[in-house]
Order: structure tokens, then C-alpha cells, then sequence
């Protein structure tokens, strides 16, 4: 298993996690979001590969992906009330259903940070919805903290 960044040929095994990584999201929130559904349409993925700012790291064996992190890098400068900084906000970590508790997590996790770490960043940021134990247990055990948390009133 080797961590690497993604290319145009990972794009039908990054729809195929896609479609894994909705599933979790719709049976913890089936009120925001749809069974079968994804994230990122084909061509939509294409442009996110010629992104700079928005790299994609996968872990494969083979042609196979076990995994993939998908990232966005924020530049905070001139603001009144934050420090000019760099973060890298990872937006999506991946590992197939079948390939959990492998490694690949990790590797894909340490990948992640050692990226950030040669940019420069001040910090890697994520999201975890509520009810997705699994991940947040995960990050945890990754060594991060809860910075800040996230709330709603359904109307």
C-alpha cells in the first residue's frame, strides 16, 4: 500500500468511495442527506485534480484505491482579528468499507499532515457530524482535538 496523489485514472475508484463515504452521511443525517448519492460528479472531481489548493491524496494497491483524503488549503492574511496563517481543512477522508482497520486510515492520515507540514500550515482543520463515532474515535486516536463545535435548530 502506498499513499500517493490522485490522478485523472483514480476517478471511477474515487466515485465508488464517494458513494460509501454519502452512505455513512445519510443514515446518521438522512434529513440532509440522499441514499445513493455523492459528493462529486466525474467531471467535477476533474477539476478538483487541476486544483493546487485542493490536492487529493489516495492510498492504493495496485489500481485499487483503499482510500483517499481530499484537502483544501485556506490562507488567512490582513484579517483585523485572526492571525495571517495557513490551514489545511481536510475535507473528505476515505477508507473503503472493505479496507477498514488496514492501516490505510493512518497512512492516509500521516500523509495528510506530513503535506501540511512541508507547506508550511499552521494546522490541519476538519469536520465530523455528529453520530459518526467511528471517525471522530479515529481523528482522536490521530491526536486531534475538538476546536470548536458546530450547532443547529431544525426548523
Amino acid at each position: 500500500m502506498r499513499v500517493r496523489f490522485a490522478d485523472r485514472g483514480d476517478i471511477p475508484e474515487l466515485i465508488r468511495l464517494l458513494f460509501q463515504v454519502n452512505d455513512v452521511h445519510a443514515k446518521i443525517r438522512p434529513d440532509l442527506f440522499r441514499a445513493g448519492g455523492r459528493k462529486y460528479t466525474p467531471e467535477a472531481l476533474e477539476k478538483l485534480l487541476e486544483d493546487p489548493d485542493r490536492p487529493i491524496l489516495v492510498a492504493a494497491e495496485e489500481e485499487r484505491l483503499l482510500g483517499y483524503a481530499m484537502c483544501e488549503l485556506e490562507y488567512h492574511a490582513g484579517e483585523t482579528s485572526r492571525q495571517d496563517m495557513k490551514v489545511l481543512y481536510l475535507d473528505d477522508l476515505c477508507v473503503d468499507e472493505k479496507s477498514r482497520r488496514s492501516g490505510a486510515g493512518k497512512l492516509l492520515f500521516q500523509a495528510v499532515r506530513d503535506y501540511a507540514r512541508s507547506l508550511g500550515c499552521y494546522e490541519i482543520t476538519l469536520n465530523v457530524w455528529q453520530g459518526n463515532d467511528a471517525a471522530r474515535a479515529f481523528y482522536e486516536a490521530m491526536g486531534m482535538t475538538v476546536q470548536k463545535t458546530g450547532m443547529e435548530l431544525i426548523l
